[in-house]
């Protein structure tokens, strides 16, 4: 099945030849090449030390460095070490300038008017002998930050620096300026063919008119584009029909994924007797070789699907359990029945540790949603989902459909027997407390595959109703459409999956965030820990809507093992915190509080029980949600820490 995933992984811009020069603080002993940034270009020298450089030694020679001018620092310019940094997202994180990553540094940093930070490459033209600057195509700087640009650049630069748009609003918003100026036209003038990546890949053509919500994308296809999109899920080859910057973060990420890329001009047009069809598609600096795939080929195809073993599978499963186990009757090896994030507090608790508390609670197992879904007829209708061509093939029907099923679920009928048992257990163990009733499926914390964030859970349950409807809401997540999404592209089986449901008493948060048992911006950063905290409750930090995001900026803070010191990395600006509603769910209050969240003693105390929660998983990195109620830490979950930086599996297609 082939899904669009058009994911907002952070854009990069980069050009051809420039390099960037400047005095970090820089041990004696370190090389230059080791140095992250550089302020001011000197000499050629100094730009070639830090410049990245594709086809080297070749006419089609592409040097290029990356730069970053920070508006709220007086405008510093950073010229980056593009040797050490793919994208411009990993300096800026690793060096604290910006902790967002996705579709939050695309949307604060390329396409705000009001950004911090501006980001472009510097490069030595060769057809036309000229250094030039450029951003991305997609960025829609103003032209008073152009301006501002081609002032830093050509004050901190050794030579004349011009002007290079990358689309129609750049020009625009560029021509009345009075800077010099160099057009993708004259550079590339009478240019035909350009590599943009030297490799030979397999696939099935699928030429995109216009890129938009109804597209689908597979893993297996090579891409005929008109225009270069914010970003791509990995596919197996890309061709583009007209000029683009040949650095753009797409042109990188073919690279990272080592298919073949190439500019060939009316490309749309030359190749629509292959649309759809299979073919072998292979780049050489001078040329390309585009023809039908034959047995052989496909024979070939499949043993390349085995090596990778990109595979569908269902993740382990037990559904022979009926028991409503409380936390404490678990251990981690439980996952297979009431879902990782249960089974892991189960572990916690049962580990005994002094000083890690976990709130009292209970799980549904996944027996029950399996049972709900077939008593209610909900297993077949996946069946029909899964062989609907318009489901399968168009991303904006499959959302509206998967919103439709989702309302079936929260509609459908619960056996009463199972009502009964999980009201009596939530009076009997939790004294009919406030309950947060989470979900804790099969298909999370898998090897290369979180799952966090995917699935949905409700907040300060009141009352039995609530309960029951909210076990429901639990299960009908599962078809959430980024969830959805998510295994597809994981290459996880849709009718191997499972929902279990944990209910589990509330904690009334002073204070709550997420931890990280490592630097999530710097892996060099040893023996680190992150943690991300609010005023109240931690739903800013844990998947709240972008709105809540939109009015709170939590408190960040690095410790740091070397130096046995405490970074704060950005203060809380909050003016409303999350507490409990007496109705049921949470509500935003304002306050004025200008202290920091953490104490330097709590955020130590929090370093001290994230290191003995990645203890007890055997020294497995851990993110942590956290809680602070009275001065007394709890742990709300614990799961294995993976770096979303990491290359995913592909996405499958069936």
């Amino acid at each position: 099945m082939k899904k669009p995933f058009i994911l907002f992984i952070t854009i990069l811009l980069i050009a051809f030849n420039s390099s960037p020069a400047q005095t970090e603080q820089t041990p004696p002993n370190e090389t230059s090449t080791d140095r992250n940034f550089l302020a001011v270009i000197k000499a050629q020298a100094e730009f070639d030390e830090l410049a990245r450089v594709y086809h080297q030694g070749t006419p089609y020679a592409l040097p290029h460095v990356m730069f970053l001018i920070d508006r709220r620092d007086g405008n510093k310019i950073y010229y980056i070490n593009s040797k050490k940094f793919r994208f411009h997202k990993d300096f800026a994180n690793a060096t604290y300038l910006s902790l967002e990553r996705g579709e939050d540094f695309t949307n604060s940093n390329y396409l705000s008017d009001n950004r911090r930070l501006i980001m472009g490459t510097i490069a030595w033209q060769t057809p036309v002998k000229k250094w030039t600057f450029e951003f991305w195509e997609g960025d829609r700087i103003p032209a008073d930050q152009i301006k501002l640009t081609y002032d830093v650049v050509n004050g901190s630069f050794f030579a004349p620096v011009a002007f290079k748009p990358n689309s129609t609003s750049q020009d625009e918003a560029s021509a009345g300026l009075g800077i010099n100026r160099i057009s993708a036209d004259e550079i590339n003038k009478g240019l035909e063919y350009l590599a943009l990546n030297t490799a030979r890949g397999i696939g099935r053509i699928h030429i995109i008119d216009k890129l938009d919500d109804t597209v689908d994308i597979g893993y297996n296809e090579i891409l005929v584009l008109n225009e270069v999109p914010i970003s791509l899920p990995p596919v197996s080859g890309l061709i583009i029909a007209r000029p683009s910057t040949p650095l753009s973060h797409i042109n990188l990420l073919a690279k990272g994924w080592n298919i073949p890329n190439a500019y060939i001009k009316y490309a749309d047009q030359l190749f629509r007797e292959y649309d759809n069809r299979w073919v072998e598609f292979e780049t050489t600096l001078t040329g390309y070789s585009i023809k039908p795939c034959g047995k052989p080929c496909l024979d070939e195809w499949d043993k390349i699907e085995k090596e990778k073993d990109r595979i569908v599978k269902s993740p382990p499963t037990d559904l022979s359990v009926t028991k409503l186990a409380v936390l404490s009757q678990q251990r981690k090896k439980d996952s297979i029945v009431y879902g990782g994030k249960s089974a892991n507090l189960g572990e916690i608790i049962n580990a005994r540790v002094p000083g890690l508390f976990v709130p009292n609670g209970f799980s549904v197992p996944f027996y029950y949603y399996d049972r709900f879904m077939k008593e209610n007829g909900f297993d077949k209708k996946v069946e029909e989902l899964l062989d609907d061509h318009d489901f399968v093939h168009n991303p904006r029907i499959r959302r509206e459909k998967l919103k439709e099923f989702r309302a079936a679920i929260q509609n459908g009928r619960m056996n009463k027997k199972l009502e009964t048992e999980i009201v009596s257990k939530w009076k009997l163990i939790l004294g009919a407390k406030p309950v947060y009733v989470r979900s804790s499926s099969n298909s999370e914390d898998l090897p290369n595959f979180s799952g966090a964030g995917l699935y949905s859970s409700v907040k300060n349950v009141v009352n039995q109703k609530q309960i029951i409807e909210a076990v429901k809401t639990v299960w009908a997540s599962l078809w959430n459409f980024e969830a959805f999404e998510a295994r597809e592209r994981g290459f996880i089986d849709h009718t191997g999956v499972y929902m279990a449901v944990l209910i589990q008493t509330g904690v009334v948060m002073d204070d709550g965030g997420v931890m990280i048992t490592r630097d999530p911006f710097n892996p060099e950063n040893k023996d680190s820990v992150y943690i991300s905290a609010t005023f109240g409750h931690n739903l800013p930090v844990t998947g709240g809507d972008g709105e809540v995001r939109k009015k709170v900026i939590p408190e960040q803070i690095l410790f740091t093992a070397a130096s046995d010191s405490i970074q704060v990395l950005t203060r809380s600006d909050q003016d409303v915190m999350f507490v409990p509603d007496l109705r049921g769910g949470l509500k935003a209050v304002p306050f004025n509080n200008d202290r920091r969240v953490l104490s330097n003693a709590m955020a130590r105390k929090l370093v001290t029980a994230a290191n003995k929660i990645k203890r007890i998983f055997g020294g497995a990195e851990q993110d942590i949600e956290w809680g602070v109620m009275k001065g007394q830490i709890y742990i709300i979950q614990s799961r294995p820490y993976i770096d979303p930086t990491r290359p995913r599996p592909e996405q499958p297609l069936r």
